[in-house]
C-alpha cells in the first residue's frame, strides 16, 4: 500500500490543476474508489501531522498540493512577488457573483448601485468568473458565475466554504486597513 500511496502523490504532484478521486482511480484502475479515497486521507493526514512547508488540500473539487498559508511571507520574500491587484471595486463585483450566481449583470449594477461592467470584464480576463449562459427571460441577458481558479485562489472545495455576510464584511474591513487594493499573491497565477 505504501507503494500505491506513493503513486497517488506522485500524480497530484505532478498535475498543474486539482485531481479528483475518479481522475486518480483512472490511472490505477486496479482500486476501487474508497480504497484510493483511504490512501488519499492517510496522505493528508500525514502532511497535516508533519507540518511542513506544503499540505495536501481538497481545494476546487479536487486534490492539490499548497503551501501553507502561514508561511506566505517567506515565500513572497523569495520570489519578491509582485502583487496582482483586485480593486476594492472588483472584490466587491467578484463578492456580488460569488453568493448570488448565477446572476446577471443588471442584478451585480443593482446591487452595487455603479455599473460594474470593467470590473466584470477583468474578472472575466483572469478567469475568476465565467458565462454560465443566458437568463430565459426577455433579452436573455447573460449569467456569471464563479470559476475553479476561483475556488483555487480562496483555498475553498467548493461554495459552500464560502464566508457567510458578516465574515466577508469583516474580511473586507481588514482589507481596507491595508489600503484601497486587495492583493492577491502574484505566486498564484490569475
Amino acid at each position: 500500500m505504501e507503494e500505491t500511496k506513493a503513486i497517488i502523490e506522485a500524480i497530484i504532484f505532478a498535475s498543474e490543476s486539482p485531481l479528483t478521486v475518479d481522475k486518480i482511480r483512472e490511472v490505477l484502475h486496479e482500486f476501487d474508489r474508497s480504497e484510493i479515497s483511504r490512501l488519499v486521507q492517510d496522505l493528508i493526514n500525514e502532511y497535516e501531522k508533519r507540518r511542513g512547508g506544503f499540505l495536501l488540500q481538497e481545494v476546487a473539487g479536487g486534490l492539490h498540493f499548497r503551501t501553507r498559508s502561514d508561511l506566505s511571507f517567506w515565500i513572497n520574500k523569495l520570489m519578491k512577488a509582485k502583487q496582482a491587484m483586485l480593486t476594492n471595486a472588483a472584490m466587491e463585483t467578484l463578492a456580488v457573483v460569488a453568493y448570488k450566481q448565477p446572476v446577471v449583470k443588471s442584478e451585480i449594477d443593482r446591487i452595487r448601485g455603479v455599473d460594474v461592467g470593467s470590473s466584470l470584464k477583468g474578472l472575466l480576463e483572469k478567469k475568476l468568473v465565467r458565462i454560465m449562459g443566458r437568463k430565459d427571460v426577455p433579452g436573455k441577458p447573460i449569467m456569471y458565475g464563479t470559476t475553479k481558479k476561483f475556488l483555487e485562489i480562496f483555498s475553498l472545495k467548493d461554495l459552500s466554504e464560502l464566508p457567510t455576510l458578516k465574515e466577508f464584511k469583516d474580511l473586507q474591513d481588514g482589507t481596507e486597513a491595508l489600503g484601497t487594493e486587495s492583493q492577491i499573491p502574484d505566486n498564484v497565477e490569475i
